[in-house]
């Protein structure tokens, strides 16, 4: 893997070195925090107000602890995720070589439509399936000739466009203090559970929090003495992530409750900025159309470059070629090239059905087949004799990870249930 700083860079001590050298982070808020958050968040804000303040902070803390574990296995041991996933057996290597495929069919349709809509709402000068094609070939584009320093550049500008336009709205609406705090105290009313649930697991990617150890590998951080500089990182990716679905809480809660309007999907987006802006006026409308734009172009840009390293990785792991065995994937790898191209192209295909939105639901179906498979993967990799026992799982990781393995099981059975039935 070519880096474009020295491989020898030493670790940061201070908390502020520590602030001034987060990007890996950066890139895994700006990938995560996508549109399906925010519908969440805005969906659970005009049910029930602010009432699930807590169960954002838990679900910010769930994702932290899976994407800390993913980080800590890789500069602990030097091994990437792949590479754990083939010491669980060859069911878990062709677990993640079919999941992927399948995923990444789908979700290339569904991240590309839900860029291309954002930007029709605002410039209709073609149809969405139109936009769509430009957001996946730009994306394309960028990934193919541009390096992963250029890549962490524009994730940080699109997370603070998307930061400063979604929390910018939510400015507009900030509850009481007594509201506020009576959503930290934990409570679940009648008919909330589900959707209590998915707000939970939602916080936050999926498959794309396994790219971290990769990216963590761009930027130089190798060893396990840029543990305690990881785990800054990826509490700043989460106290983003938490922000922004925050934000999205309020505006349900504050703007849209008892309105009558029902936010379900990406053309709900679209009506609330129109909401808005008949309320406070265009520069609103366009301000909220910006930060849908920017949530979702950042999301697909996010997985363009991550999860083909996953698969660049995964044939590496297939081949068992001796020389290839501990060979690092870069972007330049054939197999990294095809899943970009199989994530670009061929989805395309899928445009001609006009549903942009059902593509989105059922990514979200398959998106939560992935998470208890990590959470699991990781419960026993950072508790195995692979990692050195003072970077193994304390009792806190252990009950977490438990946790997330009993929560993602019980959304994913409830997805494929809802999906096939």
């Amino acid at each position: 893997m070519t880096l474009e700083i020295n491989q020898q860079l030493l670790p940061p001590r201070t908390f502020g070195e520590k602030l001034k050298n987060i990007g890996p982070g950066i890139v895994v808020a700006a990938t995560g925090a996508g549109t399906a958050d925010l519908i969440t968040s805005l969906v659970i804000g005009t049910q029930f107000g602010m009432t699930f303040v807590w169960a954002i902070i838990i679900g910010s803390v769930l994702k932290y602890f899976l994407n800390e574990g993913v980080g800590r296995w890789y500069l602990a041991t030097g091994q990437t995720i792949l590479d754990g996933w083939h010491q669980l057996g060859k069911w878990a290597t062709g677990y993640f070589g079919v999941y992927s495929i399948i995923w990444g069919f789908v979700y290339g349709a569904a991240a590309a439509s839900t860029s291309g809509m954002a930007m029709h709402a605002m410039f209709p000068i073609m149809p969405v399936w139109a936009w769509a094609i430009i957001h996946g070939v730009v994306g394309f584009i960028l990934i193919w000739f541009g390096r992963y320093l250029l890549f962490e550049k524009v994730m940080t500008v699109l997370i603070g466009v998307m930061f400063v336009t979604i929390i910018g709205t939510a400015a507009l609406f900030l509850p009481s203090f007594g509201e506020f705090s009576y959503g930290l105290v934990p409570r679940i009313p009648q008919g909330s559970f589900i959707l209590m649930l998915g707000l939970v697991g939602g916080v936050g990617g999926t498959i794309t929090m396994a790219s971290y150890g990769y990216w963590l590998k761009e930027k130089g951080w190798n060893g396990k003495q840029w543990i305690s500089a990881m785990r800054t990182d990826a509490k700043i990716a989460y106290l983003l992530t938490g922000l922004f679905t925050f934000a999205g809480l309020i505006i349900g809660a504050q703007f849209l409750a008892g309105s009558g309007v029902s936010i379900r999907d990406d053309e709900g987006l679209i009506k609330l900025a129109h909401m808005l802006g008949a309320e406070f006026g265009t520069p609103m409308r366009w301000m909220f159309l910006v930060a849908f734009w920017s949530a979702a172009y950042s999301s697909l840009l996010g997985v363009w470059n991550g999860v083909p390293y996953l698969f660049a990785d995964f044939v590496k792991t297939v081949r068992k070629k001796k020389k290839a065995a501990h060979a690092e994937v870069s972007t330049k790898d054939p197999a990294y090239r095809f899943y970009l191209c199989w994530l670009t192209f061929p989805p395309m295909i899928l445009f001609y059905f006009g549903k942009p939105v059902e593509l989105i639901i059922l990514y979200g179906a398959l998106g939560s087949l992935f998470m208890p498979f990590l959470a699991a993967s990781l419960l026993f990799l950072l508790n195995s004799k692979k990692v050195a026992k003072e970077s193994r799982n304390k009792w806190v990781p252990n009950a977490v990870l438990i946790s997330c393995l009993i929560m993602f099981g019980f959304l994913g059975i409830r997805e494929l249930v809802k999906l096939f039935s």
